[in-house]
């Protein structure tokens, strides 16, 4: 059985070590709106906020983005600034790649900019 949202976020955050009291506090929302949330009671956040959210919780945010199918704005912004990033995914999107091909992708566009 899959994890909601919610049920995912909780495990993240007891995992960490970290009350809700404390992840609210540091995000800048209300203690309840972070209950509801975990327990599914209100839909998952905006990106930006999950990306604040996972920021605090020193954990990377594409998991939680995923399963919400949202991005964070910058992202968003270079989508829509770049035609050649939206071309690059519109033909990444055509294939059918498998994790091994994604990671030797990504170590190709790493030796691109020589990291």
């Amino acid at each position: 059985m899959t994890n909601t949202f919610g049920q995912t976020l909780r495990e993240i955050r007891r995992r960490k070590g970290v009350t809700q009291r404390e992840l609210a506090a540091k995000v800048g929302v209300d203690f309840s709106y972070i209950s509801k949330v975990e327990n599914d009671r209100n839909p998952p956040p905006a990106a930006d906020t999950i990306v604040k959210i996972c920021q605090v919780l020193d954990t990377p945010p594409d998991a939680l983005l995923a399963m919400t199918g949202k991005m964070p704005t910058p992202m968003k912004a270079i989508i829509q600034e770049s035609p050649g990033a939206l071309q690059f995914l519109r033909e990444a999107q055509t294939m059918t790649l498998s994790e091994d091909e994604w990671g030797r992708l990504t170590q190709q566009l790493k030796r691109l900019r020589g990291r």
